[in-house]
């Protein structure tokens, strides 16, 4: 298990997930739900061990001590500005930068708002914001694997739903995880108030004019989806290539939404040589 970094960001403290040597070229991993930075440890021993120093947050709602209440607290410009300020803290000028679920939702938003800080971006299930939302206005197959989104954003009811039978639900979701790893999940969700605030994402953020503008992507992207996905349809992962103006590279496996659990070696393998591609670049 990778070893815990208390981080404190004003009258926050988040638990982040290290790997290797501090003065190496560092990478951020942000989790998606329902999952913490456990999830990313394999992949942090690997990129350690070719010279990366990583990091993973908790995110805000997920480490205990990050987790305010309010539905407002979780909009995506606080979000990404957390992972900003965590870096900032941990002494990090710039970044690769790899998300999987919500984590790669931050993702976009960051490399969108912020392409001076990141060297790379490598996105794990969740397309780019416009080509996910034109999908699901378009996509009647988009907007059948959607419908999970309006439960979620019922108050009360969808936390009551979620705990039946200590998380039967969420268990079946991660049938690809390690014990370990469902034991580290089940810590985080059976606190309250953090079961809310993971669901507060899809409160605060999904519906008309709740998301931040995002548009073309210039940053070096690696767009990795699972071809038996049933939350992203094709034309939402296809819909992708349209806003990167960058180098682009997408790469379908035959795997579902927790790729980095069921499709390791195909997803690490690719992360890996996109790092390798753009590590080391120099600002001019």
């Amino acid at each position: 298990m990778t070893p815990v970094r208390k981080i404190s960001i004003g009258q926050f403290e988040f638990d982040c997930r290290v790997a290797g040597d501090e003065g190496n070229e560092a990478i951020i991993l942000l989790h998606g739900f329902p999952e913490t930075s456990v999830m990313w440890s394999r992949l942090m021993d690997q990129l350690s061990s070719k010279g990366y120093y990583c990091l993973a947050p908790d995110l805000r709602g997920y480490s205990a001590n990050a987790c305010p209440k309010g539905v407002k607290n979780y909009k995506l410009q606080n979000l990404s500005e957390d992972i900003l300020q965590i870096a900032d803290k941990a002494g990090i000028t710039k970044f690769h930068l790899i998300g999987h679920d919500w984590g790669a939702i931050i993702g976009w938003d960051l490399v969108y708002n912020n392409p001076q800080r990141i060297f790379s971006w490598s996105a794990l299930s969740v397309p780019h914001l416009k080509a996910f939302a034109k999908a699901f206005r378009t996509d009647p197959e988009q907007k059948k694997r959607s419908r999970y989104i309006g439960l979620f954003k019922l108050p009360i009811i969808a936390e009551i739903m979620l705990r039946r039978n200590d998380f039967r639900g969420f268990r079946k979701l991660w049938k690809h995880s390690s014990q370990e790893e469902v034991e580290e999940y089940l810590l985080v969700f059976r606190r309250k108030k953090s079961l809310t605030a993971a669901l507060n994402y899809y409160r605060a953020n999904i519906g008309k004019g709740k998301a931040p503008p995002t548009g073309d992507i210039t940053t070096p992207t690696l767009y990795i989806w699972g071809n038996r996905d049933l939350a992203l349809s094709r034309t939402a992962a296809e819909g992708n290539s349209k806003y990167m103006k960058g180098d682009y590279t997408f790469l379908e496996v035959n795997g579902g939404h927790w790729l980095i659990q069921s499709n390791y070696d195909e997803c690490s393998r690719a992360i890996e040589d996109h790092l390798t591609k753009y590590k080391s670049i120099v600002d001019e």
